[in-house]
């Protein structure tokens, strides 16, 4: 059985080290072989938008913005439809590989065999 993350970042620049720790935590487990989902909630629903995640600044952490485009390149990137819905935020909207979906899509794949979620 095929172990896989499912990740929920509910907190973005109101609380940046839960935040970047969300981050920081599915960046290492693609680097380690483990499939990753990132759920985008909250605020951290901005970072899907361009150029915000370089806005973000912890200091002794590596970059939001690094940490975003490597769980693009390897994982799932996912906005949550209704905290895109209360900030306007639209599939015209997000970066490129962002998809928008919500809670019955979430619930599937924390459902998997084989997966484990963690919100943070």
């Amino acid at each position: 059985m095929a172990r896989s993350l499912v990740i929920k970042v509910t907190a973005g620049a109101d609380d940046p080290e839960r935040c970047n720790q969300a981050f920081t935590v599915a960046a290492a487990a693609l680097a380690s072989g483990v499939p990753v989902s990132l759920w985008l909630t909250g605020e951290s629903s901005w970072f899907a938008l361009p150029g915000r995640a370089k806005d973000f600044a912890l200091p002794h952490a590596v970059p939001l913005a690094d940490l975003l485009e490597a769980v693009l390149a390897g994982g799932r990137l996912t906005l949550c439809t209704q905290c895109a819905a209360r900030r306007e935020i639209t599939v015209d909207d997000v970066i490129e590989g962002v998809r928008i979906a919500g809670a019955p899509t979430f619930v599937e794949e924390v459902t998997a065999e084989g997966a484990q979620a963690l919100v943070y």
